[in-house]
């Protein structure tokens, strides 16, 4: 048994030497996970899928409620809304209110030009919808803007890619919804979901790399 342990030290003492040194820019990003409280970055992981979750069920909700002119539409939206709201607050924690503010309010613009996408949409008004399209895809870009000013672990080309998909998602729900194709909507619904967990990565690895002392 000693020698079996002796071996696997020495094997195990092999292996580490040849794991070449990090460069010293490494250091401003890399940071062993011996160095990080493990409770408080799962719990921050949590909360971020939460939010994002919630970003795209509740989304969701408002689409068939608005197509289906359900009493419950306006609850819905207003739960939606606060979820931009929640989206916000979190990222005040670590930039300020006021970034947070501007962060929700654009969000809010986001919730609202979807609302008019989809009612130009199920009036089949192809001159509003062109129109409000273009402008939710400029305002997702204004929303990556202000995640990589904030944030130089953001890629900008990153995160304009993960949120124009998430509008392609919800658009694709959306006529799935107004065709009757029930499969193809929860499909997309699927995945939008898988997608904005992965964006949540992207979002709460960027901050814990620019933020390493809070999660210790």
């Amino acid at each position: 048994m000693k020698k079996f342990i002796l071996n696997l030290s020495l094997t195990l003492f092999f292996l580490i030497s040849l794991i070449p040194s990090l460069p010293a820019y490494a250091s401003e990003y890399f940071h062993p996970i011996n160095d990080l409280n493990c409770r408080k970055v799962t719990n921050f992981k949590l909360a971020n899928y939460k939010l994002w979750d919630d970003h795209v069920t509740w989304t969701r909700n408002y689409i068939i409620s608005n197509l289906s002119n359900l009493e419950n539409k306006d609850e819905t939206l207003q739960r939606l809304l606060l979820n931009q709201d929640d989206i916000g607050n979190s990222f005040g924690v670590f930039y300020g209110s006021d970034n947070g503010k501007k962060l929700s309010q654009l969000f809010r613009e986001h919730i609202s030009l979807a609302g008019q996408v989809i009612d130009a949409a199920k009036a089949g008004n192809t001159s509003d919808l062109e129109k409000y399209n273009s402008l939710w895809f400029k305002n997702a870009d204004a929303i990556a803007e202000l995640l990589v000013s904030l944030n130089p672990n953001y890629s900008k080309n990153t995160i304009k890619e993960m949120l124009h998909r998430h509008l392609q998602l919800v658009t694709t729900q959306a006529v799935a919804e107004l065709n009757k194709d029930w499969k193809k909507s929860i499909d997309a619904y699927d995945d939008g979901e898988i997608h904005m967990l992965k964006f949540s990565d992207i979002i709460t690895d960027g901050i814990i790399k620019q933020f390493p002392y809070k999660f210790k």
